[in-house]
């Protein structure tokens, strides 16, 4: 896909994904949602401050007047009513309103009821760039601070399952580094040559192909791998960056936003359904994209 527009053919709009607002008395979120809504694309379920959500609606004129809400009289009880739902098969994928990140994560690895599956939990970035042939995709660069190799592993998994879900036959991965040659004294060079040759032993599942360490231009830029005589299948091609700590993944995502003028929208992996994670400072694009790439993968 080059598009964030295209996820839309990728939805059933006959069969379409619950989408649970949790703490919906957030008046951007509810703007996404309420777009979403009226392109047939979700079903959305409000759950939080009644009386809130009630106002935003009628003093914006969403078109969420016959969408279900649920009351709650606090944070902790939205994200466990909403946990709660989902596990009751009465939601497909969440959605953070006004609930602080670390409560809804709190609630979602809640040992009795939340949505725990034994996988690693990694956020999924997915960006339009105006410079890039394609879709590109950056983990983790929100939620995973420092892994290590096998946690890297599990990025890898958790971005390629989305992949799947969106009909990538192919995903060429770019274990990022700041030079192409092993050197022991920069970490990020060492794990992305050791995850490289378990590729090559067979230890990913068909369809990955991984290339590392590889810097960035090598990555995204066919001409910059043709001058530096740097061949491989993901050069310049690459679907993800798998980065090596949050600051590299978080200062990519943000230059790709503010300097290239990308557009990005992102998910948690790894639970039992998508969690769409999106910040007060995410434009309204980025929140309706989110919730597309949530219900596309759902």
């Amino acid at each position: 896909m080059k598009k964030l527009k295209d996820l839309k053919n990728l939805i059933d709009k006959n069969d379409r994904s619950k989408l649970i607002v949790v703490a919906a008395e957030e008046e951007n979120v509810l703007e996404a949602v309420a777009h979403a809504y009226s392109d047939k694309l979700i079903e959305p379920i409000l759950v939080g401050n009644e009386k809130l959500i009630r106002e935003y609606i009628d003093n914006n004129k969403y078109n969420l007047d016959d969408v279900e809400i649920i009351p709650t009289e606090n944070f902790e009880q939205s994200a466990e009513i909403s946990i709660r739902m989902i596990n009751d098969g009465r939601g497909d994928f969440l959605i953070k309103g006004l609930i602080d990140t670390s409560i809804l994560l709190k609630a979602v690895l809640n040992k009795e009821w939340g949505l725990r599956t034994g996988k690693q939990l990694s956020h999924v970035m997915l960006y339009e760039i105006p410079t890039y042939h394609k879709l590109l995709m950056l983990t983790d660069g929100g939620m995973v601070t420092y892994p290590d190799i096998e946690t890297k592993i599990e990025l890898i998994k958790n971005a390629y399952e989305s992949a799947k879900k969106l009909g990538y036959k192919e995903f060429k991965v770019a274990c990022l580094a700041a030079k192409e040659k092993l050197n022991p004294k920069m970490q990020a060079t060492v794990e992305a040559a050791e995850i490289k040759e378990k590729y090559k032993n067979g230890e990913f599942e068909e369809g990955i192909i991984i290339e590392g360490p590889i810097a960035l231009d090598l990555a995204v830029s066919k001409e910059a791998a043709q001058i530096k005589n740097f061949e491989s299948p993901v050069a310049g091609d690459a679907d993800l960056l798998l980065v090596h700590n949050i600051e590299m993944g978080n200062g990519i995502g943000k230059s790709i936003t503010y300097f290239g003028n990308g557009i990005g929208a992102g998910v948690v992996m790894g639970a039992k359904v998508p969690i769409v994670l999106v910040s007060r400072s995410d434009d309204f694009n980025a929140k309706y994209y989110s919730i597309l790439f949530g219900s596309a993968i759902s």
